[in-house]
């Protein structure tokens, strides 16, 4: 279990509700523990209480009190807005989420714990986020970093990489499958919130599943359940798959600064919706997306698709007939 204690009780406090009641992932709870506590360092050397030399990864917050918190408004929350984008040069992506995280923090303390009579975020914006088309490999990359795939854990990693292109997996689904979560041609996933779906395997995500468990070790195994093994037949690691992922696509001549496992979930959604005549809802449900809004980011067309579209117009080819004189 992580150890929380460098933060202060509510914070804690906070952090457990949100695991526990909510049912925030793992992950989750340490992207809001990271952003607390840089948001209270940062309060810290805002009110004079360290000094300005300070540096700032080493700066304690587990002594922050309720009564401190008492104390900040809305233009310290803004001022440490201008901070992250000037002096930490966070993006504008990295400073919503920052924001997503004080505003759950403080309407915790207000609403739940009631321990703050004033929520000094409740007016808190968010940056602006631009709608911004995903990265993602076409068909002919996708199939250039399949055929790369080689060497001693073939079968592994080829299985690894179909998943992700076919079923549109996030990395901590994927790592996280056990044997007993395949039935037929259905995948049970664990996705965010720890709410449950279930994924359809295809032909080639069921052909390359079954090379990979003809040859999956049995004996000696860490975790028996665990589909994915490492080479220390433990389960294995998001940085593993991370590696893995990069690997092969430099093999295959590929963006290894753009293209990520999380890309590959991309491709997938993006390949799905421009070839398998999928409509959005649909979409929505295989990817495991709350709100239909972020499976819009994936409807995205490219240029071609465009074009086509305009020359595939009934009136295309109509040209006015000539009048007689």
């Amino acid at each position: 279990m992580t150890d929380y204690t460098d933060v202060p009780a509510f914070v804690q406090d906070f952090l457990s509700y949100m695991s526990t009641i909510k049912g925030k992932s793992s992950n989750t709870i340490r992207e809001y523990h990271y952003d607390l506590r840089n948001f209270l360092r940062f309060l810290k050397l805002h009110f004079r209480l360290v000094p300005v030399s300070s540096n700032f990864e080493s700066i304690e917050v587990y002594d922050i009190d309720i009564e401190f918190m008492k104390k900040i408004d809305l233009s310290d929350l803004y001022a440490y807005m201008n901070y992250l984008e000037l002096d930490r040069s966070n993006k504008v992506v990295s400073r919503a989420r920052k924001v997503a995280s004080i505003r759950s923090l403080f309407n915790y303390l207000t609403v739940k714990a009631k321990i703050l009579d004033q929520n000094p975020a409740k007016e808190l914006e968010s940056p602006k986020l631009g709608k911004r088309i995903p990265k993602y490999l076409n068909v002919d990359e996708s199939k250039q970093l399949l055929n790369a795939i080689d060497g001693d854990n073939k079968e592994r990693d080829y299985a690894i990489i179909t998943l992700f292109l076919n079923c549109g997996l996030r990395l901590s689904e994927l790592i996280s499958i056990n044997i007993n979560q395949i039935k037929d041609d259905k995948l049970t996933v664990i996705g965010k919130g720890n709410k449950e779906r279930t994924v359809y395997l295809n032909h080639a995500s069921k052909t390359a599943l079954n090379e990979y468990m003809r040859v999956r070790p049995r004996e000696g195994v860490k975790d028996r359940n665990a589909l994915f093994l490492s080479e220390r037949k433990k389960r294995i690691s998001p940085r593993a798959v991370q590696y893995i992922v990069k690997k092969y696509l430099a093999e295959a001549g590929l963006d290894t600064d753009k293209i990520t496992p999380h890309k590959l979930r991309h491709t997938a959604a993006t390949l799905m919706y421009q070839y398998g005549n999928v409509d959005i809802r649909s979409l929505q449900e295989i990817l495991g997306h709350e709100s239909v809004a972020t499976t819009e980011i994936y409807t995205h067309t490219n240029k071609e698709q465009l074009k086509d579209a305009v020359n595939k117009n009934p009136l295309a080819d109509f040209e006015q007939e000539e009048k007689d004189d």
